[in-house]
């Protein structure tokens, strides 16, 4: 189950998710915290320069194995507006992080790309246990699936 507390965390991935949006780019955004409930880093989608990886989720694990030890990446859960793509959840499950938990599911993601005729994207849309069978995972959120899905309309439709 999902906290009061956490729910402020995934709320704010749901806000860099905005920010990404309002510079241009496409609308993800995840927060990094700690096992005792800090806010250690964040990011948001940076790839609008033509830099498919600069994913959030892929960032904080850079982050994570640059400044933080194997124990307490373990303890560390990332929340983000969006479930971690293939290459984000290994990139997660190789450097050790612990829970992941997400506002929308690719599997939401790709349906309302569909609707508004976004072709697949380049690599396939797999749940997180698919890539990285060990971390635990909690999401989709649907109090932010409305919100969330206007985001990716008005990315793709500008």
């Amino acid at each position: 189950m999902i906290s009061e507390v956490e729910m402020g965390h995934l709320r704010r991935a749901v806000e860099l998710a905005g920010e990404a949006l309002a510079a241009g780019d496409e609308p993800f955004g995840s927060v990094l915290v700690s096992g005792a409930g800090e806010r250690l880093a964040e990011d948001r989608n940076r790839v609008a320069d033509g830099d498919r990886t600069r994913h959030p989720e892929f960032e904080l694990a850079r982050w994570a194995a640059a400044n933080m030890t194997p124990e307490e990446r373990a303890k560390a859960t990332v929340f983000t507006s969006g479930e971690h793509c293939p290459m984000c959840a290994a990139a997660h499950g190789w450097v050790g992080l612990g829970r992941i938990v997400y506002a929308a599911s690719s599997a939401q993601l790709v349906g309302w790309l569909a609707e508004i005729g976004v072709g697949a994207p380049p690599v396939r849309p797999l749940p997180v246990q698919e890539v990285a069978p060990h971390v635990v995972v909690e999401g989709p959120v649907e109090e932010f699936a409305e919100q969330l899905r206007q985001m990716h309309r008005e990315c793709f439709t500008r």
